[in-house]
């Protein structure tokens, strides 16, 4: 069934098709027999395993929106939230991966990249590729426009100069989408977005974060050092990178929301099943109406979150406004995902606190959503925003 469909009757947008439910279930099945066995030992080496990498791309989900002429799927943003969302209920690492690739990278160059650069992009970030998206500096997180980072024209090219901090997929990725400001005197309208390759002279991965959370996914500063740029790489118009990254990111939340719907349900689905297992006073704890009440309190929030993710990925990919419910579902679902892993930890007592045991890597992991892509204050200004001008 269509979006078209089924908005013409009457059926919800959150509803899954039969395909969608498939394709679901086929990256669900994926998560655990291949991910779930190497969960642990990621963590604790803080290291993505190279294997599961090549099996992402094997599998088609490094490319979902792709054009099938550009080697990609060709398919929806929604079916890119369904990945997220199977792949982080396993491992979040995995999920921001898959995830800053197809929602910030590849839509990036879906929207705004010219025909050559996308035969040539495409060919690589569908193929055997990772990208990242480099936009955070020190003195640039929520204030996202005070870039320190400059770009030279140099007449054929521009010289890069600068560094960026907290940069996804840094460590494996081979394209970069690198934001710096071209023509300072202009402010933000002076900010550009390039295309750079790894091996671009003047350019080198710097430090790699050790991280409380999500410590499979590399986190890692860069550094350039008059990096010559061609012409040819300038994605979109120069001094119009602020708009790539502002719209980039108000789809990139809604792949955020995803990751932490899937962290949560990851630590309930743990904590159900520990207590159907811990006997205490000669009953399972799920027979306690205390703990009965946690999980139905987490599960209906956890619901609640799902639509809202949902809702905001149908919007998109239906062409209608979403600015104002991808704020309130990643807001709303980082939230849920923080009580959900607490209260599974606590569920698990004693054994929660212990690395032995899975809920507290989900913990760990579900911090991380109220801070990147925006934090928690950023949502709310600008849910708040929204509603007292009434714009979407």
């Amino acid at each position: 069934m269509t979006i078209e469909t089924m908005a013409a009757t009457g059926a919800p947008l959150t509803e899954l098709s039969e395909e969608e439910s498939m394709f679901q279930k086929s990256v669900r099945d994926f998560a655990i027999e291949r991910i779930r066995p190497l969960v642990h030992q990621m963590d604790h080496d803080a290291l993505m395993n190279k294997d599961l990498i090549k099996s992402f791309f094997e599998l088609g989900i490094m490319g979902i929106e792709v054009p099938e002429e550009f080697g990609g799927a060709g398919s929806t943003f929604f079916n890119a939230v369904l990945v997220v969302e199977e792949l982080s209920h396993v491992d979040a690492s995995c999920g921001v991966l898959v995830d800053v690739q197809n929602t910030l990278v590849n839509n990036a160059f879906i929207r705004w990249a010219t025909e050559a650069q996308k035969s040539k992009y495409f060919g690589l970030l569908t193929r055997d590729t990772v990208g990242a998206y480099a936009l955070s500096e020190a003195g640039s997180g929520s204030d996202a426009f005070a870039l320190a980072t400059r770009a030279e024209d140099r007449g054929d090219h521009f010289l890069i100069s600068g560094q960026k901090l907290w940069i996804t997929n840094a460590a494996e990725a081979g394209v970069f989408i690198v934001f710096a400001n071209a023509n300072p005197d202009a402010g933000y309208k002076g900010i550009t977005a390039f295309i750079v390759e790894r091996d671009f002279p003047g350019f080198r991965i710097g430090k790699k974060e050790d991280k409380t959370g999500i410590r499979a996914s590399s986190t890692c500063e860069l550094i350039f050092e008059e990096c010559p740029v061609p012409k040819e790489n300038v994605l979109g118009d120069p001094g119009r990178g602020y708009k790539i990254a502002i719209e980039t990111l108000n789809e990139g939340r809604i792949g955020i929301g995803a990751q932490m719907i899937g962290v949560a349900r990851g630590a309930l689905e743990h904590a159900v099943a520990y207590a159907k297992e811990r006997r205490q006073f000669g009953k399972t704890i799920a027979d306690f109406q205390g703990v009965q009440f946690q999980i139905a309190q987490a599960a209906t929030e956890l619901e609640a979150a799902r639509l809202m993710v949902y809702n905001a990925a149908r919007l998109k990919d239906a062409g209608k406004p979403f600015l104002r419910e991808a704020a309130m579902a990643k807001l709303f679902s980082s939230q849920i995902c923080e009580r959900v892993t607490s209260m599974a930890v606590e569920i698990f007592g004693g054994n929660g606190y212990s690395k032995e045991y899975p809920v507290e890597k989900f913990w760990r992991d579900s911090k991380i959503g109220k801070i990147y892509e925006g934090t928690s204050n950023m949502q709310l200004a600008t849910i708040a925003k929204t509603i007292l001008t009434d714009r979407l």
